[in-house]
């Protein structure tokens, strides 16, 4: 008697691979996507190909994400010290032989091709400290909390040398996130934030003197301080550093309710915002779809931060909670950062929007932690069942 063996179709050989796969993550991340595309299109479709290497990007980060998700969260842990590591040793190669531009020191040359080395931070970061706080999960002591903000600070503190403002917050933004979900003491967290809040409010009232000219503050860069100064005053230099903050905030007032319409922003197509497609695209984007279009948008993001937040809350281990929590953070911290610099409550410090702005390294990046939470809500899915 003969034994006939069915093959199975395609369809059923790769469906095990999407299996557990969060659909309310997707959705999110379709939308956003779906929303670059149309006002990359807009803004970009007279910009070279940025259209086209928009959409490639995409497509790239897409395949990162969908071999990421296959990777469970304990195999993500192994990867965590030789990112760290490596990453470290590539920012000191960069503070040693780094390649300058405009005066930053932020590239590398490995010989193949160019990189960036201070973008593999966002995302070691927050797998190094998730990986500490896991092996000591049960006997957290104050010290771990202090070995822990040292591991932070290090490349922190090597990024800002370069410097690159916009990126070393990025990267303590999700060092830190860890570090709070881990159980830092409210204790700790509320006198700091105070002091900010003072400081700030300081800064406001005596903007005069403290901006004046020949005034130079420590820490920073003078390129750093003029930002600050040009956030509280972008009139001071309307045509040079505070040209784009004025341009930006004409933008999204100029789009009023609904907006002039898809591909009808003056603003956008008359070249009065210079970095359209890169970092101030939310202003084109408000100038076409206006208040209405903004605040879909921003429910967009909203919807992806707390679907982020429900994979972390459901993760099945400490590691799995801490790195889904801080990636998405991230998410956050990339879309809080952008919309204020361009909305002029935050200083311009070049950080791209989400799944929104043209950029192949940030979208790359953005691939990989949308991976990373597919990967953790797909191991609670198929350890349920």
């Amino acid at each position: 008697m003969a034994v006939i063996f069915e093959k199975p179709t395609l369809l059923r050989r790769i469906a095990p691979l999407f299996q557990g796969f969060d659909g309310p993550l997707a959705f999110a991340v379709f939308l956003l996507a779906g929303a670059g595309l149309l006002i990359m299109y807009s803004s970009g479709y007279d910009h070279g190909t940025r259209f086209a290497d928009h959409g490639r990007n995409m497509l790239i980060a897409g395949g990162i994400m969908f071999v990421v998700a296959q990777i469970p969260p304990q195999r993500l842990m192994a990867f965590a010290v030789p990112m760290y590591v490596g990453g470290v040793a590539l920012l000191i190669a960069v503070a040693i032989f780094g390649i300058t531009r405009k005066g930053a020191t932020r590239w590398l040359n490995i010989g193949v091709t160019v990189i960036q080395p201070s973008e593999i931070l966002k995302i070691a970061m927050p797998l190094m400290l998730a990986w500490w706080f896991q092996k000591r999960e049960g006997q957290l002591r104050p010290f771990d909390f202090l070995v822990a903000v040292l591991l932070l600070l290090v490349p922190v503190a090597l990024i800002m040398k370069q410097p690159d403002l916009g990126t070393s917050l990025l990267v303590m933004a999700a060092g830190l996130a860890v570090i709070f979900f881990a159980g830092l003491s409210w204790r700790l967290i509320v006198p700091p934030v105070v002091l900010a809040l003072v400081c700030i409010t300081l800064l406001v009232l005596f903007e005069p003197q403290l901006c004046a000219d020949g005034i130079r503050w420590p820490v920073l860069h003078d390129y750093q301080q003029q930002r600050i100064c040009t956030l509280l005053d972008p009139t001071r230099d309307p045509l040079g550093r505070g040209f784009h903050i004025i341009q930006g905030m004409i933008a999204i007032g100029s789009g009023g309710l609904f907006g002039k319409g898809f591909m009808a922003g003056t603003q956008t197509h008359l070249e009065f915002i210079p970095e359209r497609t890169t970092d101030f695209i939310f202003a084109a984007f408000s100038e076409e779809f206006g208040l209405v279009g903004n605040l879909l948008l921003i429910g967009a993001f909203i919807f992806l931060i707390l679907r982020g937040l429900a994979i972390a809350l459901d993760a099945p281990t400490l590691f799995a909670r801490l790195l889904a929590g801080a990636v998405t953070m991230i998410f956050f911290t990339y879309a809080f950062v952008n919309m204020g610099m361009v909305s002029g409550i935050l200083p311009v410090v070049g950080v791209p929007l989400p799944f929104i702005s043209y950029g192949g390294t940030a979208m790359v990046t953005l691939g990989l932690a949308v991976g990373i939470l597919m990967s953790i809500a797909k191991s609670k899915r198929l350890i349920q069942s």
